[in-house]
C-alpha cells in the first residue's frame, strides 16, 4: 500500500460516510464531483479493496470503510486540533477554542460565560458542542470539557467545580389541576416525564426509586432538553436541575429532598494545553460561570444520593 496517502483523500472519505454520495461529500468539502471520486478511487486502488457499494439510497460503506472510520476520524480531530493550536500563537489572545458540554449546561448555563469570556477577549472563537456523549480529550475532538464525572486519565488537568442539585419538579398549573404527590408512591398516578431509553442516570434513579423507572414514563424523550422542555410546558413531573427551576417562577418543587440528586461538576482538559493562553482563558472562565451557577442552586446537603457518569450516559435536565 502507498504510504504517501495524504489528508484530503480521508477527509473526503469522511464526507462521503457522512453524506453518503460523492455529490454530497463534494457540496460539503466544496470541490468538484470528479475529485470526490478521484480521492475515493485513489484510497481504494491503495487498500485494495471496495470502500463504497452503490445502492438505491446512495453509497454504503463495506465493512473496510467502516473499519477504518474511527482512524480517520482521529486525523480529522487531530488536523483540527493542530489548527486550533497554531491560530492562537501570538501574544494577543484569539483564536479557536473548543468546549463540549452536556445539552442542558451547553443551552442553558454557559451562553452567559461564554458572552462575558468573548467581551474580555473578543478575538477569541469559541465552539460550543452541546452533546451528552463524552468527548474525548485525549482523541483531541475538543479542547475542554464540562463533564459530570470525575476524569481518570492522569494526563488530564481536572478542576472540580462543586454538585449541581436535581429534583423534580412540576409546573403550578399541573400540580393544580393533578394535585401535589405527598410520597414516592403518589407518583403512580401522575404524568412522569423520563427517558426513552435507559441511561446511567435512570439506573441510578430506578435503584434508588423504584416507582422512577421507564415503563413509568408517560412521555418518553431521549434529549434532556426536551424532557426540560414538556416540564416547563406543564406537561407532568421530571427531573430538573435546581438552579434552572429557580429562574421560572411556575415550576415548583416536587418531593422536595426525598427525591434529589447531585452531580458532581469538573472542567477538564488535556494537559499539553496547560500553556495555551486561550484555553487556559477559556477554563478560568467556566470556572468561575459554572461555580456562581452552582452557589446558586438549592443546598445540596443530606441528599438521597450522588449520581456519577462514568460511561458517558445523558445526563438528567
Amino acid at each position: 500500500m502507498a504510504s504517501n496517502l495524504n489528508w484530503e483523500l480521508y477527509r473526503t472519505f469522511l464526507a462521503v460516510l457522512t453524506e453518503g454520495s460523492l455529490s454530497g461529500a463534494a457540496r460539503a468539502l466544496g470541490i468538484t464531483q470528479p475529485t470526490a471520486g478521484r480521492h475515493i478511487e485513489t484510497l481504494e486502488a491503495a487498500f485494495g479493496q471496495p470502500l463504497f457499494t452503490r445502492s438505491q439510497t446512495g453509497l454504503l460503506p463495506t465493512q473496510a470503510a467502516t473499519a477504518l472510520r474511527g482512524y480517520a476520524e482521529a486525523m480529522r480531530n487531530t488536523a483540527a486540533a493542530l489548527e486550533r493550536a497554531a491560530s492562537g500563537r501570538g501574544e494577543e489572545m484569539h483564536g479557536v477554542v473548543r468546549i463540549s458540554a452536556s445539552e442542558v449546561v451547553g443551552v442553558e448555563v454557559l451562553p452567559p460565560v461564554i458572552a462575558q469570556l468573548r467581551r474580555v477577549h473578543p478575538r477569541l472563537v469559541v465552539e460550543l458542542v452541546t452533546t451528552n456523549r463524552i468527548q474525548d480529550l485525549l482523541q483531541r475532538e475538543v479542547d475542554i470539557a464540562v463533564r459530570m464525572t470525575r476524569p481518570m486519565q492522569e494526563i488530564l488537568i481536572a478542576r472540580r467545580i462543586g454538585a449541581i442539585e436535581v429534583g423534580l419538579h412540576a409546573r403550578d398549573d399541573y400540580l393544580a389541576a393533578h394535585g401535589t404527590p405527598d410520597g414516592l408512591d403518589d407518583l403512580a398516578s401522575h404524568t412522569l416525564i423520563g427517558f426513552d431509553e435507559t441511561t446511567p442516570f435512570l439506573r441510578a434513579a430506578t435503584k434508588a426509586f423504584p416507582a422512577w423507572r421507564r415503563e413509568a414514563f408517560s412521555i418518553r424523550a431521549g434529549s434532556d432538553l426536551a424532557q426540560l422542555a414538556m416540564i416547563r410546558a406543564g406537561c407532568g413531573i421530571g427531573f430538573c436541575q435546581t438552579g434552572l427551576a429557580q429562574r421560572d417562577p411556575r415550576l415548583v418543587r416536587v418531593l422536595g429532598q426525598a427525591c434529589a440528586f447531585a452531580l458532581d461538576t469538573w472542567i477538564t482538559m488535556h494537559e499539553d494545553l496547560r500553556g495555551n493562553p486561550r484555553c487556559k482563558a477559556a477554563f478560568d472562565a467556566l470556572a468561575t460561570g459554572l461555580s456562581a451557577y452552582v452557589a446558586g442552586n438549592a443546598s445540596t446537603r443530606n441528599l438521597t444520593g450522588e449520581i456519577l457518569f462514568s460511561d458517558g450516559g445523558l445526563n438528567p435536565t
